[in-house]
Formats: structure tokens, C-alpha cells, sequence
């Protein structure tokens, strides 16, 4: 089974907010998901981004690969 970090896109029409989650790389964007474990919010000034770092940390060290985007939001994070 190959597990991604990922984004999962929430919020209205024009206002999007994301939760960071923990997926099956086969399940859909918004679909079924193993563990949520932060979010992250683009639309507010300054940018909101709360990410559990010991559960980031934890499904790192087990192999999950994270996307791009969520790459750059760990970063930032300082994860």
C-alpha cells in the first residue's frame, strides 16, 4: 500500500481551505483517508497553516511519500 500526505480540499465556491491528511495513494482526493493530521488555511492574511508535528514525523519514518505542495507547506512549518 502506498500512503501519501496529502491536501483534501474543504470550504465554499472561492474559498478553499485544506485539511493535511494521511491517504491510500489509490483513494480519491476528498475520498476515505487513514489519519488527518493538520490543516491548512490560504484564504486568510497571514496564511494559517497548524500541522501536528509528531504525527508528520511518525508517518515520514513509515514511508508515506508527501505530495509537492504539502513538501513545501512542511517545509515552511520547519518539519
Amino acid at each position: 500500500m502506498a500512503v501519501k500526505i496529502r491536501l483534501r480540499r474543504m470550504g465554499q465556491i472561492h474559498a478553499p481551505f485544506y485539511r493535511v491528511i494521511v491517504a491510500d495513494s489509490r483513494s480519491p482526493r476528498n475520498g476515505r483517508f487513514i489519519e488527518e493530521i493538520g490543516y491548512y488555511d490560504p484564504t486568510k492574511e497571514p496564511t494559517v497553516l497548524k500541522i501536528n508535528e509528531e504525527a508528520a514525523k511518525k508517518w515520514l519514518q513509515n514511508g508515506a511519500q508527501p505530495t509537492e505542495t504539502v513538501a513545501r507547506l512542511f517545509k515552511k512549518a520547519g518539519i
